[in-house]
């Protein structure tokens, strides 16, 4: 959870096997760069004048020079910098950059660049899953095998007392909820939380079926499910989706919960209300686990936490989205999604203010008192999937319809939405013309900020937050959306700048993803891939991305210690007790799969009108 105290080795990266070389003066992409994308490296140096640069081949022959682009002191990252234009180097190869007498290791330029990290990042979703063993067949590796964590999960609702001292009454019936992802580096699985994630792989195979393009077409995902016809990536989605059809409340069932608006971080009274076809908020343990813990070594009890209307809408998005993407693939279970949708936006629109109360230990609260957003999405979902005017008579109702497009996070979903509304298939122009129009001037923001930064990242502030790498990834998906919207190359161009951040071109040289990169992540915060704490545990598998430097909640014993000392780019370290740092997350790795995926991707045309 985000807060609290596929893939055969042969994939991965050349320059992530073994020790991680030294940092470097001169920040790249670690991986390297396509052939027909930008290409820039940031130099960190002292002169207020511009530095001549070279690119040599393999064989040493000059391939281009150059000089810097003076950008200057930053503040993000603490240093005085040069951008270096590497755009001529178009033939694939290898290269080195030489500059103010420091030489880059060396890059190459390539056009599967991003295929091993599409595949990984998609393997990742594999990895993380209860309920079942993860078998060396498939986990690449057999240090990466596990016994299944939290085989048979038939729980019961917590009653009692919860850490403020609110008691809650608990339920008449426990729920099968075996299977699901693991939220992050603990043991929770969260409803909200889920719903982006899941939204965020089904998405993008919506996105590669419009183009006849299946990159984790059946077999290639190297699944227990490959062989059964059905494209890898809805396996792993579909593995996900049937955990939030189990999270949805029996119809006839009463709950006892604080209902209306959370003042002063305090509950309003509690009142017993209809509950049936909401959702619950989480699974998860009583207490929290130890650090090292393997999912089958978890003892604490594992208890249903109390239905929210955020995880109701969660669940209704999803599940409509779920039912038009396998309306033709398997009817059955799309229509098992349908009316799961259908139940939990009605839900929803009978107990609106329910909210999660963020009282219980053991595991993340996700709270958020504005569910207008996933409303929005809900009903945008809905109205793409069924074309009811109910819906549409929703969207247009609500404070979201006009409003500016801000990049998506858990809490914050609305932009999920207008994405559905801009993209998917039939979705009539009236609604399609002004979301498309959104998430275009989304994008050119992006991109305006890009050329504040001195990273030269579509992210410019100095406020960075927990889980600040799936900030940048998730505008990089919007980015994605308007390079497809509208063939600009500038989009995806900014799309690239995001991942040479995430993959090293960042003040620390560091690549944020494990098994890619000269200097990869190697410690998240994980209790089973935590080498770091108990040899006999493995590191992370390929393709996990850490959430990234945290100026703003440094809270674990290790920020603590770097709080008011490092620039915001800078407060990171790769250590396993950094939770707030170094914690890995389904909803960061989602964007990285859909961001790496998108740049795997032959340049795309301006799409027809519908």
């Amino acid at each position: 959870m985000n807060l609290r105290p596929l893939v055969p080795i042969a994939l991965v990266a050349a320059s992530s096997i073994g020790a991680a070389s030294p940092p470097a003066a001169i920040h790249l992409n670690q991986l390297g760069f396509l052939p027909d994308t930008a290409k820039r490296a940031i130099v960190a140096a002292a002169s207020t004048t511009p530095l001549r640069w070279t690119a040599r081949d393999a064989r040493g022959g000059v391939a281009a020079t150059g000089h810097t682009l003076l950008i200057g002191d930053d503040a993000a990252s603490g240093d005085h910098v040069h951008l270096v234009d590497l755009a001529r180097l178009t033939e694939p190869g290898t290269y080195r950059l030489s500059v103010a007498g420091q030489t880059s290791r060396p890059f190459v330029v390539r056009a599967d660049l991003y295929a091993p990290l599409a595949a990984a990042a998609l393997h990742y979703f594999y990895h993380t899953r209860a309920g079942i063993a993860i078998e060396p067949r498939f986990a690449g590796d057999p240090r990466w095998a596990r016994p299944a964590g939290h085989a048979k999960e038939v729980a019961p609702c917590f009653s009692g007392a919860d850490e403020r001292g609110m008691r809650w009454a608990g339920c008449d019936y426990r729920l099968d909820v075996t299977g699901g992802w693991y939220d992050a580096g603990d043991h929770g699985k969260y409803v909200v939380n889920g719903g982006i994630a899941l939204w965020t792989l089904q998405d993008l195979y919506e996105r590669e079926a419009r183009t006849g393009r299946f990159p984790f077409a059946d077999g290639r995902g190297n699944l227990p499910e490959s062989g059964n016809g059905v494209d890898d990536l809805l396996d792993e989605a579909r593995w996900e989706m049937r955990f939030l059809l189990a999270m949805q409340i029996p119809d006839g069932a009463r709950a006892t919960v604080p209902v209306g608006a959370l003042v002063g971080g305090g509950a309003p009274a509690f009142r017993t209300i209809d509950a049936g076809g909401m959702a619950h908020q989480k699974v998860a343990d009583r207490r929290w686990t130890a650090l090292p813990t393997r999912p089958a070594d978890d003892r604490e009890d594992r208890l249903l936490y109390p239905p929210t209307t955020a995880a109701t809408l969660n669940l209704a998005a999803t599940a409509a989205q779920c039912a038009r993407i396998w309306r033709t693939i398997d009817p059955g279970f799309s229509a098992t999604c349908l009316t799961a949708a259908r139940r939990a936006y009605a839900a929803a629109r009978r107990q609106p203010q329910v909210f999660a109360t963020n009282s219980f230990t053991g595991s993340g609260g996700y709270g958020d008192d504005d569910v207008s957003d996933e409303f929005y999405w809900a009903a945008a979902e809905l109205y793409a999937t069924t074309r009811e005017p109910a819906f549409a008579a929703a969207l247009r109702d609500s404070p979201w319809h006009a409003a500016p497009v801000r990049a998506p996070d858990w809490g914050h979903v609305a932009a999920l939405g207008t994405i559905t509304l801009a993209t998917a298939a039939g979705v009539p122009a009236s609604a399609a013309t002004p979301a498309r129009a959104g998430l275009i001037a989304a994008a050119d923001g992006f991109l305006a900020e890009k050329a504040r930064s001195g990273y030269r990242i579509p992210y410019a502030t100095l406020d960075y937050s927990w889980g600040s790498n799936a900030v940048i990834l998730n505008r990089a998906m919007i980015l994605g959306v308007a390079q497809r919207l509208t063939g600009a190359t500038r989009y995806r161009d900014g799309m690239v700048d995001a991942m040479d951040y995430v993959l090293g071109r960042n003040p620390l040289d560091q690549s944020y993803v494990s098994g890619f990169g000269a200097r990869p992540l190697t410690n998240p915060h994980h209790r089973f891939w935590a080498h770091q704490l108990d040899a006999t545990l493995p590191g992370p598998p390929p393709g996990v991305v850490s959430g990234g430097p945290n100026s703003t909640a440094m809270v674990d014993p290790i920020a603590a210690k770097m709080k008011g000392s490092c620039a915001p780019q800078r407060c990171w370290t790769d250590d396993i007790r950094a939770y707030a740092l170094n914690e890995v997350a389904i909803n960061w790795n989602a964007p990285l799969l859909w961001v790496a995926s998108a740049l795997d991707e032959p340049r795309a045309r301006v799409p027809r009108r519908r």
